[in-house]
């Protein structure tokens, strides 16, 4: 049987699509169109996390699919997750130097775990030396980073600050908001990346992304 062009897999909460590997990208997006459109009312009214496989996009290509995604269907993809396990080598020493550079004439350290109940409000950026548990809720007008498990609830830039982030060694949040954009994560619950991911705002989109040099390179931070 000829494997179909576009597989969209998941729940109104999530979303797997599955592209062609080969396939022309206008052609692609043919049949993204058609498969969104036949499928809006099935797929329903929803704001999804979305992962795109199969083959690699550009920035533009991501671009026109969410739009299509967006114009041929009902659904709001407020988080879009980068499983490109291809991509260059993760996050380590340099990565860690870079982000102690970025907050070290801004910031705040806090050693130790915030467990369920605990909300912390920081008035700058805040390095978290340990996990944020389900329950927990962290609150910065700039960045917040999480050398630990990120669990809880996080909200960066929360003076309106669109260029905020948030990185977690271990990225599983209930809820990340940036500025006034907010993105849940999905009822089905998968295991988090075991690799350091950063979460920013494109777009009025929260993307969650790989941390690499190349990331914080390409974004706007």
């Amino acid at each position: 049987m000829k494997k179909a062009p576009v597989v969209i897999k998941g729940n109104k909460s999530g979303i797997r699509i599955v592209l062609d590997s080969e396939m022309e990208f206008e052609a692609l997006l043919e049949e993204v169109k058609k498969k969104f459109s036949s499928g809006a009312e099935f797929l329903g009214n929803a704001q999804v996390a979305a992962s795109f496989e199969g083959r690699d996009l550009s920035e533009d290509e991501e671009r026109v699919l969410l739009q299509c995604i967006s114009e041929y269907s009902k659904l709001d993809v407020v988080c879009v997750i980068d499983n490109d396990k291809k991509r260059e080598e993760y996050f380590t020493k340099s990565l860690n130097e870079r982000l102690m550079q970025m907050n070290s004439n801004s910031g705040q350290f806090f050693k130790g775990n915030l467990r369920s109940g605990q909300v912390m409000e920081f008035e700058t950026s805040i390095v978290i030396l340990g996990d944020v548990n389900v329950g927990a809720q962290v609150v910065s007008t700039g960045n917040v980073i999480v050398l630990g498990s990120l669990n809880g609830t996080v909200y960066a830039g929360a003076s309106g600050r669109k260029n905020s982030f948030v990185v977690a060694l271990k990225m599983n949040p209930i809820q990340i908001r940036i500025a006034d954009i907010i993105a849940r994560s999905a009822d089905e619950k998968t295991v988090p990346p075991s690799e350091p991911q950063i979460a920013y705002l494109d777009n009025d989109v929260i993307y969650v992304d790989t941390l690499s040099r190349k990331t914080l390179t390409d974004i706007n931070i």
